[in-house]
């Protein structure tokens, strides 16, 4: 149980250093401010395999990394662990947001996805944004 328990937190660990993961979500919104950046919002549970299999296979995706180190803030909330704001559903996960730097949803998602579709999915919150911009 012990070496589970600390795969797990390793596994985290490591995860959220790669692309510079948050775990607050007032603070992802303030960077975002600052950056003039939307936010993607990725819930998980500590219990979740297809969340462990999009952090080890989507998420590990250079091109994918790449992008959401360049167009995003990234933010990374257990609904076990951490405080997720009641505007987003927890369960099923994993649950993909997108929202502007005012907390606005974008887009949302639900489910393990490959690169194909979750580059669509940054395409359709890039477009929703610039949209909302020439309102």
């Amino acid at each position: 149980m012990k070496y589970i328990i600390t795969s797990i937190v390793l596994a985290v660990t490591l995860f959220g250093f790669e692309l510079g993961w948050s775990d607050d979500y007032e603070a992802a919104l303030v960077k975002a401010k600052q950056e003039h950046k939307p936010v993607y919002i990725l819930i998980t549970s500590e219990t979740c395999g297809w969340c462990r299999k999009f952090e080890k296979t989507t998420l590990q995706k250079p091109e994918v990394k790449q992008r959401l180190q360049k167009e995003f803030i990234t933010l990374h909330l257990s609904r076990d662990l951490n405080f997720v704001p009641k505007v987003f559903q927890t369960s099923p996960v994993p649950r993909h947001y997108f929202v502007d730097e005012n907390g606005k949803i974008l887009y949302s998602s639900l489910g393990y996805r490959q690169k194909d579709v979750f580059n669509s999915f940054m395409d359709n919150a890039k477009e929703k944004l610039q949209k909302n911009k020439e309102k």
